[in-house]
């Protein structure tokens, strides 16, 4: 059985992972709106992605004999004043999950809660991953700069990514 405190500590999780979700999906029709299709594809399938980690921390708590609680998340932000701004605040966005995954894991540890290391340890694989792929965008962005064949080169990279 997950103690209160576990429980507690991946139900909030659940809610940054709904959260992510929400933002990147708020990005993403942005993107759409301002003709950066490969941009607004890239950033769906990382709204999926979130709302997949979301439930496998939802699963892990059911696993485990515990009770989901869903919290309210916020509303996302609407507007970006460019490409690199947009992908600037997903390295950001990126970085304060880490920050969060590292967070859940010190609770793990404190808990002596074995079973939710091991899963918490897939999340921090996961974001260093993730905060890579959210740097080496805004490096490439940073890069070209306002040129408009390369943002478009770069928004049709971003297109091709598997997913959604």
């Amino acid at each position: 059985m997950i103690s209160k405190t576990m429980q507690d500590a991946i139900n909030d999780q659940i809610k940054h992972e709904l959260n992510s979700a929400y933002i990147y999906l708020a990005m993403s029709a942005h993107a759409e709106a301002e003709n950066w299709p490969g941009s607004a594809h890239w950033l769906a399938a990382q709204a999926a992605e979130e709302q997949g980690h979301a439930m496998k921390l939802f699963s892990y708590i059911n696993d485990r004999g515990g009770r989901v609680t869903l919290q309210a998340i916020p509303q996302p932000p609407q507007e970006f004043t460019s490409l690199l701004d947009l992908f600037e605040q997903v390295l950001a966005h990126e970085r304060k999950v880490s920050a969060l995954i590292n967070r859940l894991y010190e609770t793990a540890l404190s808990e002596k809660d074995y079973a939710a290391q091991s899963m918490v340890q897939w999340f921090i694989n996961e974001q260093v991953e993730e905060e890579k792929s959210a740097s080496d965008i805004v490096d490439a962005l940073k890069l070209v700069g306002t040129q408009g064949t390369a943002l478009f080169m770069i928004d049709r990279q971003l297109g091709a990514r598997g997913g959604h």
